[in-house]
């Protein structure tokens, strides 16, 4: 009787709680807060599977990605019911997702009519060098006064483009006005309000400034842009701000989420934008790094849209409300950090599993003049340079598999540290320290030598999940929800650890330079512009020393029969 009176008086002190979708590359999460304290109650995760059909093509199943939302949600709910905290006090739910990733389905059968493009793919990269080489001075910041971005494979505008121009059912299905384009916000969102019964069409100013459809001055699409790309406007989402009510859940009423359905979706950011607000950037300054599948540092640069000259992007980082202004960030992004765990592991076999990484580094305490720079996407921030790939250099006979463990470690350092240098040299302010979050701090030797190649302390709040936290916040204080406070005196304190750096400078500067060294080792190895064969593939003499290589074999073949014959 004791017991579940206690239980029923914990339960009631509870208050209200907020709960976020976290939908990133690698997994899925549905975790629940308390709004009052910001404590994390209850989450569940589902690993997503990244699919590769070709060479630099990464795709996902919008299905599963779906599937994996449900399925978060009801362990989750399953979990708190166990913990005796009652699910009807989830009063709002936010949603936060990997970034640029793109999709197309058909508003009629709901059904999508491609899998995914992911943001690494690289299969646009014949159409961004086309898009360059049609530019004056071919410049591939050519629409960077609206949009804050390079023209590159990673956004939005190029994959939706191959989709119209390589997908049949793409294309009938904008001609006869049945499509709907989205990034993965979108879907999800349009998804868990009804979908093709009613279900809301829209994104928040985050996701939409990572599209290059968007104009981050106007903060709407921009019909130049929309022509540039010669896409129409009719099958965009409607733009909305990151914190307001979108719509309501619906939920078939036999699940045990069923108890979420009429909660509002309230809040929508992309999720690196999730994360500066879930490390409570608030103030023009401010900064945070995220190391998931790859890596991204913000900088909140207040009001006004920053234009990096030294390769950072400008963002939208948040706007908080419909008649709240908006936020902007610059950004430096890296494609590969924890996937370079996953290819470790995947493709090489050397490891086990992420924790193994870091034993393997540790028994080493040093990469003996290893560099590994995994350039598998091409080099993003600072250096926007799709012809590189990755490389592995500086072996000798006494390499083994842990200096190349702890190498791809420093390989996320030291990516990280020149987007630092490129953000000081940016904001003229250096930073004294960096906060940071994502998946990989839990590898305290890389978070060490992050510290040890930066030269500044590295902060790492002792709960890990900012980015649905950030999420949960935009909901939590969305106007007719309200059970949020995002003022600064109501924010709750946050634990967190520091690594100090341990290492003398000279030594850090010293291992930079080789890195920077090993960087332009990588570049320049696709040179040229693919010759297509019609299916967006690229045919093997596009490559001009292959081509070369190939008519060079082939006369050599008939120089030696002819010597032969005259023999």
């Amino acid at each position: 009787m004791n017991g579940t009176m206690a239980a029923s008086s914990h339960r009631i002190m509870l208050g209200p709680l907020v709960a976020a979708i976290d939908q990133g590359t690698s997994s899925t999460r549905f975790l629940v807060f308390n709004s009052t304290t910001a404590e994390l109650l209850s989450h569940h995760q589902v690993e997503i599977k990244q699919s590769f059909p070709k060479e630099g093509w990464v795709e996902e199943d919008p299905k599963e990605i779906l599937q994996s939302v449900y399925e978060c949600m009801e362990r989750t709910c399953e979990k708190l019911t166990q913990l005796n905290i009652d699910i009807s006090n989830i009063k709002a739910i936010g949603v936060t997702n990997q970034r640029e990733t793109t999709l197309v389905w058909d508003k009629e059968t709901g059904e999508p009519l491609y899998n995914a493009i992911v943001w690494l793919d690289l299969r646009t990269q014949s159409t961004v060098e086309r898009l360059i080489n049609k530019t004056p001075g071919r410049n591939k910041n050519h629409l960077k006064h609206k949009t804050g971005l390079p023209i590159s494979t990673y956004f939005s505008a190029v994959k939706l483009r191959w989709l119209m121009d390589n997908v049949n059912e793409v294309h009938e299905a904008i001609v006869s006005h049945r499509a709907m384009f989205g990034t993965i916000d979108s879907w999800l969102i349009w998804c868990l309000t009804g979908g093709k019964s009613g279900g809301v069409h829209c994104t928040d100013v985050t996701n939409a400034s990572r599209t290059m459809l968007f104009n981050i001055h106007t903060m709407d699409w921009d019909p130049e842009l929309c022509k540039y790309f010669g896409i129409p406007m009719e099958i965009l989402p409607r733009v909305r701000s990151s914190s307001e009510i979108y719509g309501l859940m619906k939920i078939c009423s036999s699940r045990k989420s069923g108890a979420l359905s009429g909660i509002p979706i309230s809040g929508c950011l992309g999720d690196q934008s999730a994360a500066l607000v879930g490390q409570m950037c608030f103030q023009d300054g401010q900064a945070k790094n995220t190391y998931g599948t790859g890596c991204f540092l913000l900088r909140n640069t207040g009001a006004k849209p920053v234009m990096s000259d030294h390769g950072l992007l400008t963002t939208v980082a948040y706007k908080l409300g419909r008649d709240k202004p908006a936020c902007y960030a610059l950004e430096g992004s890296v494609a590969i950090a924890g996937a370079v765990v996953r290819w470790l592991q995947d493709n090489l076999g050397i490891i086990g599993s992420s924790e193994e990484l870091e034993k393997l580094a540790a028994s080493v305490g040093t990469s003996y003049g290893c560099y590994f720079v995994p350039a598998f996407s091409g080099l993003y921030a600072p250096y926007w340079e799709p012809s590189a790939r990755g490389i592995i250099c500086g072996l000798t006979q006494f390499t083994n598999k842990s200096h190349l463990a702890f190498a791809a470690l420093e390989a996320v350092c030291f990516q990280t540290r020149e987007i630092l240098d490129a953000m000081n040299q940016d904001s003229g302010i250096p930073l004294t320290q960096l906060q940071v979050d994502g998946g990989m701090t839990s590898n305290r030797l890389l978070m060490q030598l992050q510290a040890d190649i930066l030269c500044i302390p590295v902060v790492k709040p002792s709960m890990p999940e900012t980015t649905a936290l950030g999420a949960a916040m935009a909901a939590g204080a969305a106007e007719g929800v309200s059970v949020w406070s995002l003022s600064p005196e109501d924010l709750s304190e946050v634990t967190s650890e520091k690594f100090e750096p341990q290492i003398n400078p000279e030594e850090s500067e010293f291992r930079y330079a080789r890195w920077k060294k090993a960087v332009q080792k990588s570049m320049n190895w696709e040179t040229t512009e693919p010759v297509g064969n019609g299916n967006g593939e690229t045919s093997i003499f596009s490559s001009v020393p292959l081509g070369f290589y190939i008519m060079g074999s082939m006369l050599m073949l008939i120089g030696a029969k002819y010597i032969a014959g005259h023999n």
